[in-house]
């Protein structure tokens, strides 16, 4: 066989795996658009996705983990300046968080906003993305969905925890790095907390109620990671329901995490009716077969 001609292949090859991931990125977003467009004529609304999922874009097929930044801010609130002042906005949300200036911007935007503003959470919106959620008038979750706190943290510390360095120790014993980074971290608890207070309100909600759900939510009294269930978030008093529409999930579907050789978790994608008889729960006593 001519040597060249196998060479040809090998370029076309090539040239298809250097290009069959733009395609394929290209497809998704075309499903996506239409499943958007799908759930705007649903509910008569303005629908804004904000998801930050770790997703393969580059050439060399490299995992990107996205948060919360300016230019995720920016878009939103391009977004928002399209949408009509009455008109309804439904916002997408999922995200471990981000920046505070792009969340606090996000956020004021929705406030402002004269629609009626509702915030769909599927799995998870932790840290900024719980700031955003509570800029809306409503909050549908999905019933295994959290929320998160939102204290600061000052690059690998909460900023709480700095803070109790300086209750446990005496300021002579403690380095000058770690008092100025007290100071800082005295700084954000103090404006992230107004922030939180000043949003709730701005939702209506009454200044007592408001400042002890943004006591409760920037303390530091949990872990940054600490999953706020929508029983929680009830208790809290944020105004959450259950009841997420179908088109959420499908495009949360089209929002895919990068293939792996072995893949973690496996079924069969199709939802299920029970035709069988529900085998009966453990009691006291009994024996598990």
């Amino acid at each position: 066989m001519d040597f060249s001609y196998i060479l040809n292949i090998l370029w076309i090859f090539l040239l298809l795996s250097a290009f069959m991931p733009l395609f394929q990125q290209k497809r998704l977003e075309a499903a996506r658009v239409r499943w958007i467009s799908r759930l705007e004529k649903k509910r008569g609304s303005r629908v804004i996705t904000l998801i930050n999922r770790q997703e393969t874009r580059t050439f060399l097929g490299i995992p990107i983990i996205r948060y919360i930044d300016i230019d995720d801010s920016e878009q939103v609130l391009r977004a928002i300046r399209l949408t009509p002042k009455e008109m309804p906005i439904d916002l997408i949300l999922h995200t471990p968080g981000g920046l505070v200036l792009a969340t606090e911007q996000i956020a004021r935007a929705l406030i402002r906003h004269q629609g009626t503003v509702t915030v769909f959470i599927p799995h998870y919106a932790m840290s900024g993305g719980t700031l955003i959620a509570m800029a809306a008038d409503e909050i549908v979750m999905c019933e295994n969905g959290v929320l998160g706190p939102v204290d600061p943290q000052l690059g690998e510390y909460p900023a709480a925890s700095i803070l109790k360095v300086l209750e446990l120790k005496d300021k002579n014993e403690i380095e000058d790095k770690t008092l100025i980074l007290a100071d800082v971290a005295h700084k954000a608890m103090a404006q992230v907390r107004q922030t939180v207070v000043e949003i709730l309100m701005g939702n209506g909600m009454e200044a007592e109620k408001a400042e002890k759900i943004a006591t409760t939510l920037c303390s530091g009294q949990w872990t940054h990671d600490y999953p706020i269930t929508f029983e929680e978030a009830q208790e809290l008093g944020l105004p959450v329901r259950k009841g997420l529409p179908e088109e959420v999930y499908a495009l949360m579907d089209l929002y895919p995490q990068p293939s792996q050789r072995r893949p973690s978790v496996q079924y069969i994608p199709i939802p299920y009716r029970r035709e069988i008889e529900p085998v009966p729960p453990k009691g006291p006593g009994r024996a598990a077969s």
